[in-house]
């Protein structure tokens, strides 16, 4: 436990630093982020090119003229990005492995590379003041609180699974649980980060609780396919990058596109 809670504490110190610092620093943050995803990821689903991190890193140069797009064209290439994301859903109910019929390398630029680009995006979206990196992290903020609170209160009085043939340890109950706080978490966050209104904060927190899940259970569905429980040992006590990362990958394109609409 001593160990889990300084590694989970160094990660959080360095990820709130280097968000905040600058956008250089956070961009760097999300390189590195990406591509120790990338690297767990490739040996999740055993995709041998190694060409995929340097697509990767080319993808998030190239990111702003491929998604920061003109306002008029919003609604069209919204509906384009939330389309790929169909089969990562579909995903979790089918019972043939998805990367049969994506294919692994189309699979790991659509999973791990888009939604970091998005990520990347965020805390320029749509401010003509430039860099906001509160957006951001209060993203992060409301991802922490909605995992806590639903860990807390499953593990309270959870009785009805939510997903047992993916995830045995979610329950419905934490799940109301989660998305109560993140709602409350959502309101402070309006107090503090007044960048965004308080319904928008509070809109982000509904996605964030929603789309938090379900990329957790999509991680958790390639973790069982490849028998690992596990995606890495890179932060001792707490699994790897994805294990820690698998709501906000999820969660990323999301909240751009409803800042690009709203």
């Amino acid at each position: 436990m001593i160990i889990r809670a300084i590694s989970g504490l160094v990660f959080v110190v360095l990820l709130i630093s280097l968000i905040l610092i600058n956008q250089y620093t956070f961009f760097a943050l999300t390189i590195v982020l990406m591509l120790f995803c990338l690297y767990e990821f490739k040996k999740l689903i055993h995709l041998k090119s190694k060409w995929i991190f340097v697509s990767g890193i080319a993808f998030l140069f190239g990111t702003a003229s491929i998604f920061n797009f003109p306002k008029e064209t919003t609604i069209f290439r919204a509906i384009f990005l939330l389309s790929i994301f169909i089969p990562l859903i579909q995903h979790l109910y089918a019972e043939k492995n998805i990367q049969e019929s994506l294919g692994k390398y189309f699979l790991a630029i659509v999973y791990i590379v888009i939604p970091f680009s998005c990520l990347y995006l965020i805390p320029f979206n749509g401010n003509s003041s430039g860099f906001v990196p509160q957006i951001v992290l209060g993203i992060f903020i409301l991802i922490w609180s909605n995992d806590t609170f639903a860990y807390l209160v499953g593990r309270t009085f959870g009785k009805n699974k939510l997903f047992e043939r993916v995830s045995p340890k979610k329950t419905i109950e934490g799940f109301i649980g989660g998305f109560v706080f993140t709602i409350i978490a959502g309101i402070i966050l309006a107090y503090f980060y007044q960048e965004l209104s308080t319904i928008h904060w509070i809109v982000i927190a509904v996605i964030t609780s929603f789309t938090g899940v379900i990329g957790d259970l999509i991680e958790s569905k390639f973790k069982r396919e490849a028998n690992i429980k596990d995606s890495s040992n890179f932060i001792p006590g707490h699994g790897g990058f994805l294990d820690r990362l698998d709501s906000i990958i999820f969660t990323a394109p999301f909240i751009f596109i409803y800042l690009q609409l709203f």
